[in-house]
């Protein structure tokens, strides 16, 4: 049996004939390590050998080994090393023939996973770049989307505007020109005037609130406010409108809980929502707007009687300046009042939707509630 004290001479001469090794092995792959796995590997796999082999010569000198059982060691040692080595070489071929594939994959016009088996890192970094492709795609499809929103957007305006500005020119043209002379026309043109002054100016503010949600600028500040006061707001705000065009309006709150939200912000989303739905029910029709809590959610419903929607249009109807074949706000701005309902529901956390039902539509808003 070898002394205690050899065996720590044995253990500390060949620890250092391997940390030398291994030195050399390091300082080879930093100088490497701008090249391929599989060369990385064969690095690895003879450094292996290399203090092995180190170790075994080590230990056969101190230990006074003849020549024969020297050789037979050292033999073995090589064997199992080159069997190592080509192992490695095996795998690093493996590892970048499989890189390879996820590469090609890559550059392709759109990403699919290699059919080929991939090592777990490799194939799950395959299912994180499938996920930000689809992300990439999705952010793609909503870029373009807002786009062509854009686009519409500035023809909408564009007429909306121009229709207007004529008018307010021909008006101011023969106020100051003398045409119009006598005290009731010349008062009838004033009053149109702050009319359509007051039309530009709402169409500016619905054009710069939009901005605001677009651009991610819109700044809430939440506080708890009943339900049904919000819903009285909202119907207040639209009586006047509602009188005049003869339309039945109505609302009803069957539960009283508290919502946490932007009570001015949150008001216009539902003003917007029952004028545009007063605008499209004829007279004689009604208008009802219901809030209740439902499944842990605020509800607040707007049924009108507009005669429906096409179930083809039904998913832009929130877009930004859609109206539709028969326009969904006839004199009433460029089209944002949906669009900006949107913005500031999503805005609070909500969602809202529209569907068809009975005589007209039913518009709801969920809210998630807020203890």
């Amino acid at each position: 049996m070898i002394p205690f004290e050899d065996l720590l001479w044995v253990v500390f001469y060949a620890a250092l004939a391997a940390l030398v090794v291994a030195a050399v092995a390091l300082g080879l792959l930093y100088g490497l390590r701008g090249r391929s796995v599989a060369t990385q590997l064969i690095v690895v796999g003879a450094a292996t050998v290399l203090a092995t082999i180190s170790g075994i010569l080590v230990i056969s000198f101190m230990m006074l080994l003849n020549d024969h059982d020297r050789a037979v060691v050292l033999a073995v040692v090589t064997s199992a090393g080159l069997v190592a080595m080509a192992v490695s070489v095996l795998l690093g071929r493996r590892l970048v023939a499989a890189n390879r594939m996820l590469v090609e994959a890559v550059r392709a016009d759109r990403f699919r996973p290699p059919a080929a088996r991939l090592p777990a890192e490799l194939a799950e970094l395959s299912r994180e770049l499938e996920a930000a492709y689809d992300r990439l795609a999705a952010a793609h499809e909503r870029e373009q989307a807002l786009e062509a929103s854009r686009r519409e957007l500035v023809a909408w305006v564009s007429h909306d505007l121009r229709t207007p500005l004529a008018g307010l020119r021909a008006m101011a043209e023969a106020l100051e020109d003398e045409v119009v002379a006598d005290e009731g026309t010349v008062h009838r043109y004033h009053g149109r005037i702050r009319v359509e002054v007051e039309r530009l100016t709402e169409m500016v503010d619905d054009l710069f609130e939009l901005s605001r949600i677009h651009a991610g600028a819109l700044r809430l500040s939440r506080r708890r406010v009943g339900l049904a006061d919000l819903v009285a707001e909202a119907v207040a705000g639209a009586e006047a409108l509602a009188r005049a065009k003869g339309v039945r309006i109505r609302g009803d709150v069957r539960e009283g809980l508290p919502v946490r939200v932007d009570a001015g912000e949150f008001g216009r989303a539902l003003r917007n929502l029952v004028v545009n739905a007063i605008r499209h029910t004829p007279s004689d029709g009604a208008v009802e707007i219901i809030g209740e809590v439902r499944d842990g959610e605020a509800r607040v419903t707007v049924v009108d009687a507009c005669g429906g929607i096409p179930e083809a249009d039904l998913p832009r109807v929130f877009d930004v300046a859609f109206r539709g074949e028969a326009a969904r706000t006839p004199g009433g701005g460029a089209g944002l009042g949906l669009a900006i309902a949107r913005g500031i529901v999503e805005a609070h956390a909500g969602r809202i939707g529209v569907a068809n039902a009975g005589p007209g539509c039913r518009f709801e808003v969920r809210l998630p509630l807020t203890v």
